[in-house]
């Protein structure tokens, strides 16, 4: 099976980076593609969306990433049929201690090769920084999926990111690319949104989405209930719409196979 691993980065906060990691992975997981959620942001917001108590005496993403604990042991099945490694406050620890190591950018690439013909996706959270574990993250994938707000500081920050992408892909990773910009929190009705839509399609054109994720109450609801939105109320917005990038992602996958 071939996999593909796709980043969702944005070290702005706010901009529907966790919602998408999860919502994003349960959709391709319910269409038939195994998927594999590796939550590496300390906030641990994934592991909970996919009801798992990040707090648990269970093994998370410490013990796999830094201990060595296998895969099987740490991945979590949850609704949906996503695997979730779980991640919460231990990252922390997990980031200094990387920092003392040989390779300690290409720990995560290393510690999931063996696994990695078992998923079509893996989709890794990343933290809301361009910390040492953002870089594990790039490392390791071969897209970055880039969640933006369309609103007036949107392009703030996303310079960094992309500067960062392209340091990754000189410096280890040749292969890296960016996925795609995806519109989220999504209001037609505002012309500054729609404005700052256009910006984004002038500059990147077939960079953007076509699929944007609109404001849904639903999706926000979803995570207090330990569920992704297409398991919480299928019919929302929301769902449909994070099913729609599923797809989207899977026919350009199609594609880059094919080409």
């Amino acid at each position: 099976m071939t996999t593909r691993v796709i980043s969702v980065a944005n070290q702005k906060g706010g901009v529907g980076k966790t919602t998408t990691a999860v919502n994003l992975a349960a959709s391709l997981s319910l269409s038939g593609s195994p998927t594999l959620l590796l939550d590496l942001d300390p906030q641990g917001n994934a592991t909970m969306g996919l009801g798992v108590d990040k707090n648990a005496d269970a093994p998370n993403m410490y013990d796999w990433l830094i201990e060595g604990r296998p895969l099987s042991e740490v991945a979590r099945k949850c609704a949906g049929s996503v695997r979730v490694v779980p991640g919460n406050t231990d990252l922390t620890a997990a980031e200094i201690e990387l920092l003392g190591q040989e390779e300690r950018e290409s720990r995560l690439k290393q510690r999931l090769h063996p696994d990695m013909a078992n998923y079509r996706y893996v989709i890794i959270d990343c933290p809301p920084s361009l910390n040492i574990l953002t870089i594990n993250a790039l490392m390791a994938s071969h897209g970055v999926l880039i969640p933006m707000q369309c609103e007036y500081y949107a392009l703030e920050g996303l310079t960094a990111l992309l500067e960062t992408i392209e340091g990754v892909r000189r410096h280890g990773n040749p292969e890296l690319e960016v996925e795609g910009l995806l519109r989220t929190m999504y209001d037609p009705r505002n012309s500054l949104t729609r404005e700052v839509s256009r910006q984004l399609i002038q500059h990147f054109s077939d960079q953007v989405f076509r699929t944007v994720i609109p404001r849904n109450v639903r999706l926000a609801e979803a995570p207090s209930h330990g569920l992704p939105a297409i398991l919480y109320d299928r019919q929302s917005r929301g769902a449909v719409a994070y099913m729609a990038l599923a797809g989207e992602i899977k026919r350009k996958y199609a594609e880059h196979k094919q080409g």
